[in-house]
Order: C-alpha cells, then sequence, then structure tokens
C-alpha cells in the first residue's frame, strides 16, 4: 500500500434505485445465503422519485468499518453486511492513481476500513423495498471503488447476500431474480428481461398509506410462512412457475391485460399467504383495501384492465397505469377518495412527476373539492371521501439501474473529514 503517510482517501458515490416485484418473492430455503423458494419479476422504479445514494470512503486513518443511514450511525456487525463487505474484499482489484502517488494491491483491500453513508428519498422499512435500494447502492459503491472487475449478474449475488430483492435493483426495466438451484447460490442471480425503454408508456402511482415500519419485518414474516403456511409451498411449486412464463410472455409483448391480472393475482395471493401463515401477519390496512376496490371496480366498469395493483409487505399500494392518458383518470379518482387533509399543501401531496397532475387538471385544493364521483361509484360503488388516510402520492416511471455520481456535491461524506456531511 503506498501513498502520503495515513492521508489520502478514496471515494465513490452511487445511487440505485428501488424495485417493486409483479410475481413475489416470499419464503427462503437457505437464510443465511438469502436462496428464495421461487423465480420472482419486478419492475425498477425511476431512481429521480424512490432511490438509495449511497457514498463509500476508504482510507487507511479510518480505524474500523463504520456506517450511517439517514443520517444515524448504524451497526454493520450483522451477518449480511458482513457478507456483503467479505464478498467485495476477495473479488476487489488492484487500484494505482499515479498523480496521487497511490497503489492498493488486491491483497491491501482486506487490511483496510470503510465509512458508508446512505441516505433513501423515500421511508425505510415502511413496504417500499428500502432494503433493495440500500443494499444494490452499498454493493454498486464499493464494487466501483475496490476497482471489482465482476458483470452486473454476478454483483448482483452479493446483493442478494445483504437483502434478497436487492439483486433486482443492480438492473433497470423489469428483471428477473432466478431462483438457481446450486448449493452456494452462485446460480441464484439477477437478468434483465427488457430495459426502461422497452414498455416506456407504463406510469407508477405509489399511495404511501403508512410511512411507518411494519410491525413484522419481511425476514421473520418470511420465516414464519415457510414454516407454517401449506399455501407458501403449493404457490411455489404449481403456481409461480406457470406465472413466471406468462409474466415474461406479457412483459415482451407489451400485453397490459394480461400484465394487470397477472400482477393483482400474484399480489393478492402473496397477502393470502401472509393470512395462511400462524400467526397471520396483516400487512395491509382498510386503506389497502379501500383503494383495491377502487380499481378493481373501475377494471370492472371498463370491462378490460387499465390499472395493475400490488402490495409488498406493507400497505402501501403501487399502481400501474397503462399509459399516461390512463394514469391521468387514475390520479383523479385517488384524489377523489382521498383528497388531502385541508391543511395540507398539494406540492407536498402528490410528489414526483407533477405534470400528471397538470394533465388531469387538479392543479389546486379547490379543484379537488370540485371533483365527482367516479362513473363506477355512482351505480356499485361508495362515494365516501377519506381524506386523511394518505400520507402523500407519488408519480413515476419504469427506470434504469444504479450509476455512479461524479460531483463532489453530490456525496454524502467529507472529503475533509471522512465522516458524513
Amino acid at each position: 500500500m503506498v501513498g502520503e503517510l495515513d492521508k489520502w482517501m478514496l471515494m465513490a458515490t452511487a445511487r440505485a434505485p428501488t424495485n417493486i416485484a409483479v410475481i413475489k418473492y416470499w419464503g427462503k430455503r437457505d437464510e443465511t445465503l438469502i436462496l428464495p423458494i421461487n423465480d420472482s419479476i419486478s419492475f425498477t422504479i425511476d431512481p429521480d422519485h424512490l432511490s438509495a445514494t449511497t457514498t463509500v470512503a476508504v482510507s487507511p486513518s479510518f480505524q474500523e468499518d463504520r456506517m450511517w443511514l439517514n443520517g444515524k450511525e448504524i451497526s454493520l456487525s450483522g451477518g449480511r453486511y458482513q457478507n456483503c463487505l467479505r464478498e467485495l474484499r476477495n473479488r476487489a482489484g488492484d487500484f494505482e492513481d499515479k498523480t496521487r502517488g497511490m497503489q492498493i494491491r488486491k491483497e491491501d483491500w482486506k487490511k483496510l476500513h470503510f465509512h458508508i453513508a446512505s441516505y433513501n428519498n423515500f421511508p425505510t422499512a415502511a413496504g417500499l423495498a428500502s432494503s433493495a435500494a440500500g443494499f444494490a447502492c452499498l454493493v454498486f459503491s464499493l464494487a466501483k471503488l475496490m476497482n471489482v472487475n465482476e458483470e452486473i449478474g454476478q454483483l448482483s449475488a452479493i446483493a442478494r447476500q445483504g437483502s434478497g430483492s436487492a439483486c433486482r435493483s443492480l438492473f433497470g426495466g423489469f428483471v428477473k431474480w432466478t431462483m438457481g438451484n446450486q448449493a452456494n447460490g452462485s446460480d441464484s442471480i439477477a437478468v434483465q428481461l427488457v430495459d426502461e425503454t422497452h414498455w416506456d408508456e407504463l406510469v407508477i402511482i405509489v399511495a404511501v398509506v403508512s410511512s411507518r415500519q411494519k410491525e413484522t419485518s419481511s425476514t421473520s414474516g418470511m420465516r414464519e410462512s415457510v414454516e407454517t403456511s401449506s399455501l407458501l409451498q403449493h404457490r411455489a411449486q404449481a403456481i409461480v412457475p406457470n406465472r413466471i412464463l406468462q409474466m415474461e410472455e406479457s412483459i415482451k409483448n407489451r400485453d397490459f391485460s394480461s400484465f394487470a391480472r397477472l400482477t393483482c393475482a400474484d399480489s393478492n395471493q402473496f397477502h393470502a399467504v401472509c393470512l395462511d401463515t400462524s400467526p397471520p401477519i396483516f400487512y395491509m390496512n382498510d386503506t389497502s383495501h379501500r383503494i383495491i376496490n377502487i380499481v378493481e371496480k373501475w377494471n370492472q366498469h371498463e370491462g378490460i384492465p387499465q390499472v395493475a395493483y400490488t402490495f409488498d409487505a406493507g400497505p402501501n399500494a403501487v399502481m400501474i397505469a397503462r399509459n399516461r392518458k390512463t394514469a391521468t383518470l387514475l390520479l383523479q379518482r385517488l384524489l377523489f377518495y382521498f383528497p388531502p387533509s385541508p391543511d395540507h399543501d398539494l406540492n407536498s401531496y402528490v410528489l414526483g412527476d407533477k405534470t400528471i397532475l397538470q394533465e388531469a387538471g387538479l392543479e389546486s385544493l379547490n379543484s379537488i373539492e370540485s371533483l365527482e364521483p367516479p362513473a363506477e361509484a355512482k351505480a356499485n360503488v361508495s362515494s365516501q371521501r377519506h381524506a386523511g388516510d394518505v400520507s402523500y402520492f407519488i408519480c413515476t416511471r419504469p427506470g434504469k439501474g444504479p450509476v455512479v455520481l461524479l460531483e463532489d456535491d453530490e456525496a454524502l461524506i467529507s472529503s475533509q473529514t471522512g465522516l458524513p456531511k
């Protein structure tokens, strides 16, 4: 290790998106390596709206590995962090910066320590796959810093050991996590089905019903389901393999009707598995159920699916509209049933791509108050409004995978102190 005494420091900053599964991953066959009992398929969300940003720094002056998440220091002693760090140190390459007189040999990385600062631009542990974005970003940024010469697919196998769904966040567009058959997990990797430009007319609206940390973590929930749910075993062995093939075909052909039916059915079955677990797990709440009812009645009224919904391990609804025109109609319905509280500012109630608000003709609280009940509501759905039941909405789209951020002002760690800014 050559450099100017202990004064040098190297940094890398990256941003990685979250992803939402349309064919769910629920249940592991190996807890340590995080190997799933079935394949899964997800779409990556535009990182401008739902992502993690991570800065990693290395210096011989650092005495231990340290990490800060959203400004608070957290322990790195857990097996998941240690597994990722160990795998990356084993794969690190030589580094040389002749202008600064620095050289780090491959074997030196095992002696060096890292400072890691990460920030999520959305709620952590609320069922929006924050750990997926976080671990994907951690692995991607460290791989860049340590000159790891591996394909993204192989990096996904490392990210998987931090958080299973993190492997899917290393690609944009639609992504498949192959469960694999090898005991060591070497073939349990993510592969990109199509990139984010393949089906770019899709619009996604997320209803953040609760940003509170969920009562049952995904890790413990999966373990309990594997141990007690007979429906989970049937799902993994008899249902998911066919759904995976059908979903791949729907995505390839941009067949929204098939995509929507599969997405809704798989989400509902996942939550049925949670209810089939002993004791039962309740991730959705009354507001979640109302959103399902609104979408289902609208789809029935139109005769073909307009919108798909899916819920991960939490109450928040992710809705996928077939195009922007449909998205404006969806947003009108959502704001009719779930208007902001009187003291709420519209700009902080609808986040992300705000142009959809304008296209929907909803640029003020008055315009929301004057919305008429949807056509299907007049016949068979309650027109009752539920102000305050949704914390906020995010309008977004399918997006790209991780990127390196090169500007110094985007770094989360100070180049002077080696600590979070």
